[in-house]
């Protein structure tokens, strides 16, 4: 794999990692087993509120192509191919959902030392078309991620990044929604050895004049637990603690609750995925 500046969705993707991964309120549980001939057979329940969602998905991996299907409770089958390596540091990704027979979409990924790029496409008659680059290095880098309707003739998204990084420290500011949101993101390790790190993310929209803060941090109790809290200017504090009974097998409690309304019942989420 090359150390280039990546593609343009992991910029500031340390820091939202950090402050908004594994939180959850819902309850989830997932197991992946293996067929003889090697398909790896994941089924994942989800409960939301009253809402009870359902998948299973099979995976298959064959020299540098590995083909994904999923079947889901909304009679749905979502199929996606992946080809690694096609080329040096190219991905190509295809993918359609039945019975929708507009869902057809190509995507190309390409990682270069000094460049990254994705590029997808719809595969109708008058297809979406989307572009992002990024181009700079592992230190700074510069990107931008465009979409074009090609029915309409007009950009329906323009966003714009940026990205610093150095040692343990991680900095990225983002404009988005054609210019009307801007986004800055921190991320720091603190302490390696336990996996302490802390995150910030300020966020602007000039439409309306809001700003919301965000803070975070997460430390590893042991080599098997961490913990993660965050809490942002609207009063909403969340935690939770993860823990890897068996490797690749994880438990996850989380809470949120809202500091300005404490009368307002917590939410809780649990979630357990296991894996052989």
């Amino acid at each position: 794999m090359v150390k280039g500046p990546g593609l343009y969705s992991e910029i500031g993707k340390k820091a939202r990692d950090l402050l908004y991964k594994d939180h959850n309120s819902d309850q989830k549980f997932s197991i992946t087993t293996f067929s003889p001939a090697g398909v790896a057979i994941t089924s994942t329940g989800t409960k939301k509120g009253d809402l009870l969602l359902g998948d299973v998905a099979f995976q298959s991996r064959q020299k540098n192509i590995t083909t994904d299907l999923k079947v889901c409770t909304d009679s749905t089958v979502l199929i996606t191919a992946t080809v690694d390596e096609a080329a040096p540091g190219l991905k190509s990704i295809f993918s359609f959902k039945v019975p929708d027979q507009n869902s057809g979409k190509i995507e190309l990924q390409y990682l270069h030392d000094y460049a990254g790029i994705s590029t997808s496409m719809g595969l109708t008659q008058n297809p979406t078309v989307n572009f992002s680059g990024v181009i700079g290095t592992n230190v700074l880098a510069v990107g931008t991620d465009v979409s074009f309707d090609t029915k309409s003739g007009n950009f329906t998204k323009i966003n714009a990044g940026l990205s610093f990084t150095k040692d343990d420290l991680i900095a990225s500011l983002t404009v988005n929604e054609k210019g009307d949101l801007l986004n800055a993101s921190y991320y720091q390790i603190v302490n390696p050895l336990f996996n302490t790190a802390v995150g910030a993310e300020v966020s602007h929209k000039f439409s309306s004049k809001d700003n919301t803060i965000t803070v975070g941090t997460q430390h590893s109790l042991d080599p098997l637990t961490s913990v993660k809290a965050r809490v942002n200017s609207a009063g909403i504090a969340s935690a939770l603690i993860q823990h890897e009974w068996k490797p690749k097998s994880f438990f996850t409690i989380s809470g949120e609750v809202d500091t300005k309304s404490i009368d307002k019942s917590a939410k809780v989420g649990l979630a357990l995925a296991l894996k052989p």
